[in-house]
């Protein structure tokens, strides 16, 4: 792969995550979200809740024209939840998959909130369960399996599969 380097996302990557995430939402199962439903909007939100009150990174090519990979997490409005990171996301370029950079965003995130946020204690996502190859990256990460969600992923052929929500606790919460 091509030299490439992770740093905290910015406003102005905007544009290269809209184009990152409609080419991952191409793949069937790569996100919840349907190429259609990516948005300039959607990326501006997300990206906004981050960097305000969350963590998002980017995988950036040396060349600095492309961006090839995204993580994002934000805490939820009510206060109850301000210890909580939420919504976690991870696109990673269909050309890039399986090449570390999933490990390298998620390692950087995580790495970065034991460091940085002693004021969260946990983080969560949430993963098909079709998509067993992820739930046993997460679970080597350290997230934990907290239930099902039966029947919430309607696949368009007739048939429901359940999602699994997870958490990573920060063992550093003060």
């Amino acid at each position: 792969m091509a030299y490439h380097i992770i740093r905290p996302a910015l406003l102005s990557d905007a544009h290269k995550l809209l184009q990152l995430y409609k080419e991952v939402a191409k793949t069937v199962g790569g996100m919840a979200r349907e190429e259609d439903e990516i948005s300039q909007e959607y990326i501006i939100q997300n990206l906004t809740n981050s960097l305000k009150n969350g963590v998002s990174y980017v995988v950036e090519l040396s060349n600095g024209e492309e961006l090839v990979a995204e993580i994002h997490c934000y805490k939820l409005t009510p206060r109850v939840f301000d210890h909580v990171l939420s919504e976690l996301t991870i696109a990673v370029h269909p050309s890039y998959q399986g090449q570390g950079l999933g490990k390298e965003l998620f390692s950087t995130l995580l790495t970065h909130i034991e460091q940085h946020r002693p004021d969260i204690l946990r983080v969560e996502l949430i993963a098909r369960e079709s998509n067993q190859k992820a739930i046993a990256f997460y679970k080597k990460l350290g997230f934990k399996i907290e239930g099902r969600f039966e029947r919430r992923i309607d696949n368009k052929t007739d048939t429901f599969e359940a999602d699994i929500p997870m958490a990573w606790f920060n063992r550093k919460y003060v």
